[in-house]
């Protein structure tokens, strides 16, 4: 069965955004140890799985990353964007994003059909929304990397989804 992995910035203290959705505590200024654990993470990875929140802007990021050759985070780009993508929603009727499909039915067992396919590790990058929430709180990953930002946020929404 396929690994599934859990990628999300937090505080020390557990909130992943602000009341508002702010997410400008995020380091973005890795070091090598950290861009090679990223790395590490990512490689054996063949599935991505997004909340549609996240991916109207995740989608777009990379594929202009991986658009240009000059950019210093070109191969991350085309790692991404070549990656198959599904995205969760209840809002969406159809893709705009090459190599992407949509996911409306139950969150446990579109993840359970996803691990039980051949093919490499299954990331969830997490976000404010229910999507990177609920695969924590459904204990459905085998592996929750999590890069803490050495702040302490007070009145900012925590991983589960509920706000303090």
């Amino acid at each position: 069965m396929r690994k599934l992995k859990l990628q999300v910035q937090m505080t020390v203290d557990g909130f992943i955004a602000g009341p508002n959705g702010e997410m400008d505590f995020m380091v973005w200024n890795w070091d090598d140890e950290l861009k090679n654990y990223v790395n590490d993470l990512t490689e054996p990875v063949d599935c991505i799985i997004l909340g549609r929140k996240l991916a109207e802007g995740f989608i777009p990021y990379w594929a202009s990353v991986a658009a240009n050759p000059d950019d210093s985070e070109f191969a991350s780009g085309k790692k991404f964007t070549d990656t198959h993508k599904v995205v969760f929603t209840q809002t969406l009727e159809k893709s705009e994003w090459d190599n992407t499909v949509l996911a409306k039915g139950n969150l446990v067992d579109e993840i359970t059909k996803l691990k039980q396919q051949d093919g490499k590790d299954i990331i969830v990058y997490g976000g404010q929304g229910k999507t990177a929430s609920s695969a924590l709180v459904l204990a459905r990953a085998n592996k929750i990397p999590s890069f803490c930002s050495m702040i302490g946020c007070r009145m900012v929404r925590p991983l589960t989804g509920k706000n303090p």
